[in-house]
């Protein structure tokens, strides 16, 4: 009885392809063999994505291992870590209209503008300014700039240090507030995506029957 050939796959994390793309297993998967026909096994096809498939391609373990037995039908395929992993489809988009840009720039600057507006009323902040000036210097001033101009730029500067940007430029390498809830909203999408979307193998011998 000839010894089995041992092949270990491990899926490998979120990969994003254009539609047109042949899919291999070498592709969306690490290959471990102690096989001499490694690199048939890493050029085993699994899928070419289409428009059809949608922008998301659910990529299950089974079928690699059945990609895998199609070249090489004795081997002891054994699977590591994660069971399905996503393809992202990049579908080609349309350039941003400058127009639209700069609506949605300035919605969100008046909405940000009005908002710390807002709070500066509720909590009374001139008030709180007039009263501070007048307990270090001794004199009342109705508009207190020496204070409100520090103030204010230290508002802004505080929120560039916040969101660790000033345009292009970060200050460190560390994610900031928005990028670590944009990760875990995509990594919620994603899990999301793999509980309840029907694996793209399965979807593909359901329709061939």
């Amino acid at each position: 009885m000839a010894d089995l050939t041992h092949v270990y796959v491990k899926l490998k994390g979120k990969i994003k392809q254009p539609p047109g793309t042949t899919l291999r297993v070498g592709d969306i998967a690490d290959v471990l063999t102690d096989s001499p026909y490694e690199s048939v096994i890493q050029d085993a096809v699994l899928h070419v994505l289409r428009i059809e498939d949608g922008n998301r391609y659910v990529v299950d373990m089974m079928h690699v291992i059945r990609a895998v037995r199609a070249v090489m039908p004795d081997a002891d395929v054994h699977g590591i870590g994660a069971g399905q992993m996503l393809v992202e489809i990049e579908i080609p988009k349309r350039p941003a209209s400058l127009l639209l840009v700069a609506f949605v720039w300035l919605v969100l600057f008046i909405g940000s503008a009005l908002a710390i507006m807002n709070f500066h009323t509720d909590v009374s902040m001139q008030e709180v300014h007039q009263r501070v000036y007048e307990l270090v210097t001794g004199h009342k001033n109705a508009h207190p700039f020496i204070l409100q101009i520090p103030y204010s730029i230290g508002v802004g500067a505080g929120m560039i240090l916040f969101f660790n940007h000033l345009f292009r430029k970060r200050f460190n390498e560390e994610p900031s507030p928005l990028e670590l809830e944009m990760f875990l909203y995509q990594q919620n999408l994603d899990d999301y995506v793999l509980t309840h979307e029907t694996p793209g193998g399965e979807q593909h011998e359901r329709g061939g029957k």
